[in-house]
Formats: C-alpha cells, structure tokens, sequence
C-alpha cells in the first residue's frame, strides 16, 4: 500500500486539489486496488446479475469481514463512488491523509456527525458519484458472526436521496485476510453483485423493509452460494 503510494505522490496530491478531478483519483485508487490485491495473492473473481450504467449513481452494500473489503469494493466497480467510513481511519499514516480527503468520514458517537453525512453525500451525488456504506457498521469482534445486524443510515441515504442499493457478497475476505493475525492465505476472492434494488417509489417509513431486504439478499447468498469457484 504505502509503496504504491509513495511511488505515485505527486500524481495523488494533485489528483485531490478539486472536486471535479475525483474521477481520476478514483482510477489510481482503483489501480491501488489492483495492486494490494495481487500482490497479496488475492485473485478476485467477479459474478454480476446486472451491471451498473454508466453515470448512474448507486448506493453500494456489502458484508464487511476484513481490510481487504475497501480494496475489494473498488476493484469491483468503474463506477466512482465514495466511501462512508469512520473517522478512527483518518489516523493510518500516509493513507489516512487520503482517506479524509476523498472519503465522508462520521463519528458515530456524534449525533451531529450523522446528520453532516447526509449533507456531504448530496454533494457528492450531486456531482454524479456513487455511495459506499459497509451497513454492519464495523467488522463484528466474534468472527463466527456470518452477518451482523445492518444500521439504517444506508437505506435512509438511499431512500432520502432516491438512488437505488446495489448489494454484494463478498464471500472470501474473512478466509483470506481477518482480524486474526497469521491467519489466511492466498487465493480466489468471490465476488456476488445482485440485482439491483430501486427507492423511487419509496417513502423514509419504508426503510426497515429495505434493510431486511437488502440484508437478506447477501445473507442467503453467504450460506447458499450460487458464485461458482
């Protein structure tokens, strides 16, 4: 990670001067991907149900089981999008310095925070970009969790700002690369993009059926895989 980085440092911080110059950051960091990827010995291997359109704007979800997740999320898709993540990031030298510059970072402990999320993602959408949320919040402590609870804020966002869920299950990240250190190895990362799951026609009251929805789509793949590999 920091080698790529490194190596491409001029390039990066010019890259994140203006907001209109977001899309070609997101190429290097799609790059980046490739990179930490590969050279981990991770082979990711994609299935889709459907393919995202070209300036569409999204909310992506996925499970989130490991670091390699964001990696894995960015290698997925061309379409750019931006991360909601938490603010305890921002602290990584080097890649944090990035992350709280392209990225809508939240303190979940703050209620204010929350609210500023929203703000920021509009502008974001406004600009044509896509949204990232991992709605498990965090990677759960006990690792037999297959999936944790999903938070509402993903589905409220997609709702509020009438964009539709694209779901994922990432199937092997926790195999490969968990928490547990000197545990995983190298190997196929399987990737499930679903059907894509439209908001226009829903209302805020509406969010819960969403969540269950959306988290039922990615449970049932993780125990009934149809992903072959």
């Amino acid at each position: 990670m920091f080698i790529y980085i490194i190596a491409l440092l001029p390039i990066l911080l010019i890259s994140i001067l203006k907001e209109e110059w977001y899309p070609f950051f997101f190429k290097l960091a799609r790059g980046w991907s490739k990179f930490i990827l590969y050279g981990m010995g991770f082979i990711p291997k994609i299935e889709r149900e459907e393919e995202y359109q070209k300036g569409q704007s999204y909310m992506f979800v996925a499970n989130h089981t490991s670091m390699t997740d964001i990696m894995l999320m960015l290698y997925t898709t061309k379409n750019p999008f931006v991360f909601v993540g938490k603010k305890e990031l921002s602290k990584i030298p080097l890649f944090g310095f990035f992350y709280k510059r392209t990225c809508i970072l939240v303190d979940r402990d703050s209620r204010q925070s929350r609210i500023g999320v929203f703000k920021r993602a509009q502008e974001k959408l406004d600009l044509g970009y896509s949204v990232c949320i991992f709605p498990e919040g965090g990677v759960p402590d006990d690792e037999s969790i297959v999936l944790d609870t999903f938070k509402d804020g993903a589905f409220r966002m997609a709702i509020n700002h009438n964009i539709p869920i694209a779901p994922m299950t990432f199937h092997d990240n926790k195999k490969r690369f968990s928490y547990t250190f000197f545990s995983g190895g190298p190997g196929k990362m399987r990737v499930k993009t679903h059907q894509i799951i439209p908001t226009g026609i829903l209302e805020m009251e509406d969010k819960r059926m969403l969540r269950m929805q959306t988290r039922e789509i990615i449970l049932n793949e993780l125990l009934h895989p149809t992903v072959k590999g």
